[in-house]
C-alpha cells in the first residue's frame, strides 16, 4: 500500500459543515503539505483544489460575519439595535468595472 500523506481528500467534512476556523486551520495544514514538496502529483492537485473551495467557504463566512457586524447599530443612548441587511455595500471582486483609457 503506498504511503500517502494525509491529503484532503481523504476523510474531509462537506464544507458546509466546517466553521471558519476549521476550514481555515485545514487550509493551513494543506498549504504546509503543498510547500513541503513531498505530495505526489495527484494528491497535490487535489489538495488545491481542496484548497480553493476551502479559501471560498472562509470568504463566504467572512462575508456573512461582516454583513451581521454592520448590521448591528449603535444608538444615541448606546444601546445596540440591529438594522435588517439590505445587501453588500461593496461589490464583489468579478463585478468591479475596468477603467479604459
Amino acid at each position: 500500500m503506498p504511503n500517502r500523506m494525509n491529503t484532503p481528500s481523504t476523510h474531509a467534512p462537506a464544507l458546509a459543515q466546517l466553521s471558519f476556523e476549521a476550514a481555515l486551520a485545514e487550509l493551513e495544514q494543506i498549504v504546509r503539505g503543498l510547500e513541503s514538496g513531498q505530495m505526489k502529483l495527484e494528491d497535490a492537485i487535489s489538495a488545491y483544489e481542496r484548497g480553493a473551495a476551502l479559501r471560498r467557504h472562509c470568504e463566504e463566512r467572512l462575508g456573512e460575519a461582516e454583513m451581521r457586524v454592520k448590521a448591528i447599530v449603535q444608538k444615541a443612548d448606546g444601546s445596540l439595535s440591529e438594522e435588517p441587511i439590505s445587501g453588500s455595500t461593496k461589490p464583489a471582486p468579478s463585478t468591479r468595472k475596468e477603467t479604459t483609457r
